[in-house]
């Protein structure tokens, strides 16, 4: 392990091989980080935060802390969890998940394996966001938002509490968010609208000619038919052929709350 000698690290802190903490950075108690972690100057990692292995925070980055809820009770600690291999660049903000009482222990904050999230993003109290997600800079997740897997956020953009970003779904920079984005779509806009399939991002996951046909079927009847969204449905489970992609983007649908993005 190399150790700035500048650096606040708590005797109780659980310390991976070959970790590395930068000068200034102060770590809590509560923290534990897993191999190949490496911590750069400045950074602060609190509350009850579980980092796993390699992973790269830049300088300034702030997680694991006091979530931005007044219903927190100051004397609870929060959860934080963090997969492995994320790079989490300059001034990101990950907060801790919001405790009102000791039957929140359910209650965690939670980040998957390879994303990568780029300076001055926030990832707020009980989020959970998936595996290779990107968020640009100064992109903001409020509150319980989730965030599927291979999804990507624009910079400056906003995302309303307790909102779903859809799997591979592209969110435009500087868009307000305030309803679910389906999976596979791109979405765009104050508010934003759906645009069509995410076709680029689709392709560079590796969909092939008809699965990315199939994409832009259900597009075709949720977005551009006069069908409401429960005839759409219906329709899209009639017509559209049976796989992987349209069972997920029917149980999506259906399971939103705030409605989709259209």
């Amino acid at each position: 392990m190399k150790i700035h000698p500048t650096a606040i690290v708590d005797p109780k802190v659980e310390l991976g091989e070959d970790v590395e903490i930068g000068p200034y950075a102060v770590i809590g108690p509560q923290v534990v980080i897993g191999r190949g972690t490496c911590i750069g100057p400045h950074c602060v990692i609190e509350g009850r935060t579980d980092i796993g292995e390699e992973n790269q925070f830049f300088s300034g980055a702030q997680v694991g802390i006091l979530s931005q809820d007044l219903k927190h009770k100051k004397n609870l600690v929060g959860r934080t969890s963090i997969g492995h291999r994320n790079m989490i660049r300059e001034h990101v903000t990950i907060s801790a998940c919001t405790m009102t009482s000791y039957d929140d222990e359910h209650r965690i904050t939670s980040i998957g394996d390879n994303c990568m999230f780029m300076a001055y993003t926030h990832v707020a109290h009980d989020c959970h966001v998936g595996s290779h997600v990107i968020m640009a800079n100064c992109a903001s997740l409020a509150g319980h938002v989730d965030v599927e897997d291979k999804a990507t956020i624009g910079g400056l953009s906003g995302v309303h509490q307790e909102c779903v970003v859809g799997k591979m779904a592209f969110v435009g920079g500087l868009s307000r968010v305030s309803k679910d984005v389906p999976p596979y779509m791109l979405v765009d806009g104050n508010p934003a609208c759906c645009f069509g399939p995410n076709t680029v991002g689709l392709k560079r996951n590796g969909l092939d000619t008809l699965q990315r046909s199939q994409v832009k079927q259900m597009f075709k009847i949720m977005f551009r038919s006069d069908l409401n969204t429960t005839q759409a449905l219906h329709e899209i489970e009639t017509v559209v052929e049976e796989s992987d992609l349209r069972d997920h983007f029917l149980k999506f649908v259906r399971e939103s709350i705030r409605g989709i993005t259209k």
